[in-house]
């Protein structure tokens, strides 16, 4: 048997498909805000897709690209200039960032009315309270695949293994307010394997490479794979995408590939229906992003 794959990619499209009559009814076009500390190559990547979807989509983009040697003081000044800029409608501070900054301070100070990504407290705390706010955009793009895909998922059983604030916290809470049965797992819960057993959605964002494998997954359950691993070990390569020749063969030529947190060949063999690494959940947090930013855009321009 082998699941149906949800392809992320096909559902972020139509995400941001939907957002273009929206765009063109706004009396000037949507900016975004991105703030780019030092030189971390994965957020470089990322940042690259997210001025690309602003731009496909019409919203302008300021970028800030300040050195990783910054001061929390020197970023906090970046923030506050974008805050009191009315042309700016969402802010984004790439994470990480460098040891020396305050990542708390500098994520309070964005303006709870620009936060694009979701994870000013105050808009948490509207997350908690099921209020009208900006969304995770993880998550947010995480419930919108499970829906669009008509996965139900009130009276269900959901296992998330992972409490990052970025994802697992926020998934914990979206799901709970669709009536599933929510647990959240970590690196302290014991017999993981026996708690995602019970899962008929799990959702692994722990960012360890293909660590849940068969005997962590029910047969039948929805997996929902968040992670993003580099792996360079041949070996390692070769034991996990065995029958795979392109991916083997792409392997050989860049000297790495990308695995999520699961096993692929264990989801796609048990899972009913599963998220590709890449192009699986990737894809929606910059459809979400973009849907956070346009929806801002229209609360500030009435």
């Amino acid at each position: 048997m082998s699941g149906t794959i949800l392809d992320g990619k096909k559902v972020s499209r139509e995400i941001q498909d939907e957002l273009r009559p929206r765009i063109e009814r706004l009396s000037r076009a949507p900016a975004l805000a991105v703030i780019l500390v030092g030189e971390n190559p994965a957020s470089q990547i990322y940042v690259r897709n997210k001025v690309r979807a602003c731009r496909d989509l019409g919203i302008r983009s300021f970028d800030a690209t300040p050195p990783d040697t910054i001061s929390t003081g020197e970023l906090l000044r970046i923030i506050e200039d974008f805050n009191r800029n009315p042309e700016v409608d969402g802010i984004l501070v790439q994470t990480p960032l460098p040891k020396q900054v305050d990542t708390q301070r500098v994520l309070q100070a964005v303006d709870p009315a620009k936060d694009a990504d979701g994870f000013h407290p105050c808009n948490v705390g509207n997350l908690v309270a099921n209020r009208p706010a900006p969304r995770a955009c993880t998550p947010a793009g995480i419930l919108e695949l499970l829906k669009r895909s008509q996965i139900p998922i009130a009276g269900r059983r959901a296992v998330i293994v992972g409490r990052s604030d970025i994802v697992g916290k926020p998934m914990a809470f979206m799901l709970l307010h669709e009536n599933a049965t929510v647990t959240i797992c970590h690196s302290r819960t014991r017999d993981l394997a026996d708690e995602c057993r019970r899962a008929d959605i799990l959702v692994a964002a722990m960012g360890r490479a293909a660590a849940i494998t068969a005997d962590f997954i029910k047969p039948g359950a929805v997996v929902i794979d968040v992670g993003m691993n580099r792996l360079t070990n041949e070996a390692e390569v070769v034991r996990l995408f065995a029958h795979e020749q392109a991916r083997l063969a792409a392997f050989a030529r860049n000297g790495y590939t990308l695995v999520g947190d699961v096993d692929p060949m264990a989801m796609r063999e048990i899972a009913s229906a599963y998220t590709p690494v890449p192009g699986g959940v990737g894809p929606l947090t910059i459809a979400m992003l973009m849907a956070n930013t346009v929806a801002l855009a229209e609360q500030h321009l009435g």
